[in-house]
């Protein structure tokens, strides 16, 4: 049985890299949102055409990045959402919820430092990790249930 894992998240470290490298041989496909700031941002515009406004220029890339992560999120068999350091990732927040909407498996991944701030959000969750290599370690439980 192949899982369709979603990795939602954060871009700015290797995590989801981590994360398919160590379950290479399971049987596990991944799909995720575009991880190229640049594009995710322009998206919109390069495909709509320019907008003047920022306001406009953000909203047509959030619209055009909702397709392809609606698409990832609901046909995904688990979800991963990673929760960085770095910055206050709302739309991970957002793909977590609506993830938890759909009845979908849940993984999420943050530090100690955004417990409390995340409360809700690991609430919903089936599963509280840190580090990439907890996320394959259930994988491969979840698969083989084998455990490390």
């Amino acid at each position: 049985m192949t899982i369709k894992v979603y990795l939602s998240g954060e871009i700015h470290t290797d995590w989801r890299e981590q994360i398919i490298d160590g379950a290479a041989g399971l049987d596990v496909s991944f799909d995720s949102p575009v991880t190229d700031h640049a594009a995710s941002d322009d998206c919109g515009v390069a495909i709509l055409g320019a907008e003047p406004d920022k306001f406009w220029h953000d909203n047509k890339g959030a619209k055009v990045n909702a397709i392809r992560t609606r698409r990832g999120l609901e046909q995904a068999d688990i979800v991963v959402v990673r929760f960085g350091e770095k910055y206050k990732q709302w739309n991970a927040a957002f793909d977590a919820g609506y993830a938890a909407a759909l009845g979908k498996s849940l993984v999420v991944m943050h530090g100690p430092d955004h417990q409390h701030a995340l409360k809700e959000v690991d609430a919903a969750a089936l599963a509280v990790t840190e580090t990439p290599e907890q996320v394959v370690q259930i994988l491969r439980y979840v698969l083989g249930g084998t455990l490390p």
